[in-house]
């Protein structure tokens, strides 16, 4: 439809999720529908590292090997944390908590508390994994939040933040890599508020979010108006995740099933997308 305003929203799922969302939007690309060149675009955590790498300039199909080849893929490293502890202790604040900001401050709490690399060794695999490190002329909004007051800060072109550092704050997982300071205030994974914040795409007319993970209870895009498609991990891509998204070794099935299964969705989205 002439005139319709597009956003694209994609939510956080750790290496995994980088991989998989690279998969389906460079298949969907292949098939006709560039839904990279959505009039905004939000990214949450694995999300964040998709959208900075997709406004870079860099062609899809080379994003793609970027994912898939392992002789191209940037260095990351292993947590060791034990994802199945995390979930318990996240589980465990939910369940003390008197409301959504006094779980992210308590989420925020632990973050801070918890013993991970330094900031710099983070952030170098961060600024790797982007192909640029400049903010694109893009309506690109990088979700955080703040994890001293759990509120959320949004950061983009224009926020007068590196969008290294913005990034590297959307990907910090509480308990397993380090908040971020920016401006004297640490920030974290903008996951904490929601896995993919598709609520930032309000007033848009139609919106694609892909959610690696499932947003439990009502999720951020419940509410939106218009036409809105939610891709989700399919049987084979959660097969290629296996038990840790946040492993580096998951980046090639993850990349080839996210392939995949954007390709068995070509026709679909773009029925909602043109």
């Amino acid at each position: 439809m002439s005139g319709s305003r597009r956003a694209l929203v994609l939510g956080g799922g750790g290496v995994a999720g980088i991989a998989w969302e690279t998969g389906v939007l460079a298949a969907l690309a292949d098939g006709g529908v560039d839904v990279t060149t959505a009039d905004r675009i939000v990214g949450t955590s694995a999300g964040s590292t998709v959208a900075a790498q997709v406004t870079s300039g860099l062609p899809l199909p080379d994003l793609l090997a970027r994912q898939a080849d392992p002789a191209l893929q940037t260095p990351e490293l292993d947590s060791g944390v034990s994802l199945e502890d995390l979930w318990a202790e996240f589980q465990q604040i939910a369940e003390g908590a008197a409301d959504p900001v006094a779980q992210r401050r308590a989420v925020g709490a632990m973050a801070l508390a918890a013993a991970t690399v330094g900031e710099a060794e983070r952030r170098a695999v961060i600024e790797a994994r982007l192909p640029v490190h400049e903010w694109p002329e893009r309506d690109l909004v990088i979700v955080t939040v703040d994890a001293v007051t759990g509120e959320p800060r949004l950061f983009g072109p224009g926020s007068g933040v590196e969008m290294v550092d913005a990034v590297a704050a959307s990907c910090a997982v509480p308990g397993v890599w380090p908040c971020v300071t920016i401006d004297g205030a640490r920030y974290m994974d903008g996951g904490v508020r929601t896995g993919a914040n598709a609520d930032y795409a309000a007033g848009f007319d139609r919106v694609l979010v892909l959610a690696p993970m499932a947003e439990p209870e009502e999720p951020s895009w419940a509410r939106l108006a218009g036409p809105v498609e939610v891709i989700e991990p399919d049987a084979a891509s959660l097969a290629a995740f296996g038990v840790n998204p946040l492993s580096p070794a998951v980046r090639t099935p993850s990349a080839e099933a996210g392939y995949a299964q954007g390709r068995a969705l070509v026709s679909s989205v773009a029925a909602m997308w043109h």
